[in-house]
């Protein structure tokens, strides 16, 4: 009764628009208060401990490196080389952006990052090429769902770490279930500019013109070979690969780019810290949750019951992806897999489910969340970039979202979508 009590509280505010943090914090203290099982400077002690574990540092830097890559200009050399191969095609702007957002997803590991940097480039020229409004900021969001799903990834880090599965082979879970998600897409964008009336992009398709496009990019493009080449090898840590990244990324802006001025890093790195403190401060007070599940037995009574009501593991599969496409639809994220992934893949594996499978579905469907409303995130991030009102930007997602379901469903009851590269390389 007592958990119970703890989510209403948690729950309540949280709907009431308190800060999630601060509405984990107060749940967590009127628990102890009614319980007494714990003096509240477990809270505290909670809350450090929380954020002791070096691999955190990996969230901040991927965070530092998609900042940096926004500034750079990286995204717009990596659309001008997109756009040499596709932009002769009708709807060419179209599965640009799709492409520029899988190659983008390999250095921020962040959807919002990825939704900023892209749009800003992108929409200008879709509004100047004749493409519907409505429809360039819908193409725009529904691609940034893919940059936590391509690696790196900062949500499959909080998974890591909360479980202490191989960060990277969650990260190399998300590749097929990433380009399954970007082709899907392209699906849509295929069926819709056919109906479009759009400008021509004429552009000498020449080897002298690849040559030129392919030197301005190749330096970006080379960003996320770093990550992936990191995780593959294991030479270096996941926290010493985002590192590598972020210098990587820092001095082509200031040295060969030349785009990032001295003066501007102090504000790129206040940014940052600002939207990575946000981030630790959910991560140290969801330990305090941790320590509340144990002690209430949660896992354990709720492990119990699943098994007696016989749940084969693609039945329980699919409870959990219906679980989490709920919750994406009412909570953020982060929150969600705080609370919920540490009850829930214990219970997995009994099942037999691999860890790694189920974890890729999970972020998965909540990536897929930040389009719906109430609380979607990239919705009114990108309605605010594209000057798209809401209610109209929705409906021009609706096909996008039941695709991008329709892969997860895919990836769900065909495992190994998920788990071949890991197997493969791990």
């Amino acid at each position: 009764m007592s958990i119970l009590m703890l989510f209403a509280v948690l729950f309540t505010l949280m709907f009431l628009g308190v800060e999630i943090f601060l509405s984990m914090g107060i749940a967590a203290a009127v628990y102890l208060l009614v319980t007494g099982n714990a003096p509240l400077t477990l809270i505290a002690t909670s809350m450090v401990n929380g954020i002791t574990n070096t691999s955190l540092l990996a969230i901040p830097f991927f965070i530092l490196a998609g900042e940096l890559m926004n500034i750079s200009g990286m995204t717009l050399r990596i659309v001008r080389f997109s756009r040499f191969f596709i932009g002769k095609w009708k709807g060419g702007l179209s599965y640009t952006c799709v492409v520029v957002n899988i190659i983008a997803a390999g250095v921020s590991g962040s959807a919002p990052a990825d939704c900023s940097a892209v749009s800003s480039v992108m929409l200008p020229v879709m509004k100047k090429e004749g493409y519907p409004e409505e429809f360039s900021a819908a193409i725009n969001a529904s691609a940034a769902t893919i940059g936590p799903i391509i690696p790196p990834s900062i949500p499959m880090v909080f998974i890591g770490l909360l479980t202490n599965l191989s960060i990277g082979r969650l990260f190399l879970g998300g590749v097929i279930p990433g380009l399954l998600m970007g082709g899907a897409l392209m699906s849509i964008c295929y069926l819709k500019v056919k109906k479009m009336k759009l400008g021509i992009y004429e552009q000498e398709q020449s080897f002298k013109i690849f040559w030129k496009v392919f030197k301005d990019s190749f330096l970006a493009l080379s960003a996320p070979l770093i990550i992936i080449v990191g995780v593959i090898t294991g030479l270096v840590t996941i926290t010493e690969v985002a590192m590598l990244a972020t210098a990587y990324v820092l001095i082509l802006g200031v040295f060969v780019y030349k785009t990032i001025a001295i003066k501007d890093i102090l504000k790129i790195f206040r940014n940052s810290v600002l939207f990575s403190s946000s981030i630790m401060a959910l991560f140290s007070i969801a330990f305090i949750f941790s320590w509340f599940i144990a002690v209430e037995g949660i896992g354990k009574q709720l492990g119990v019951y699943i098994i007696s009501m016989n749940m084969s593991p693609l039945m329980f599969l699919s409870f959990v992806a219906l679980l989490f496409i709920l919750l994406g639809m009412i909570i953020d994220a982060i929150p969600a897999m705080l609370i919920f992934v540490p009850v829930l893949l214990p219970i997995s594996a009994t099942l037999g489910i691999d860890p790694i499978h189920i974890s890729v579905v999970i972020v998965t469907n909540l990536m897929i969340g930040l389009l719906t409303p109430p609380v979607g995130g990239l919705l009114y991030l990108e309605s605010k970039i594209a000057n798209v009102p809401v209610d109209k930007l929705i409906k021009e997602l609706v096909p996008f979202i039941l695709v991008l379901f329709a892969v997860v469903a895919l990836m769900t009851f065909v495992p190994p979508i998920v788990t071949f590269i890991p197997n493969l390389l791990f």
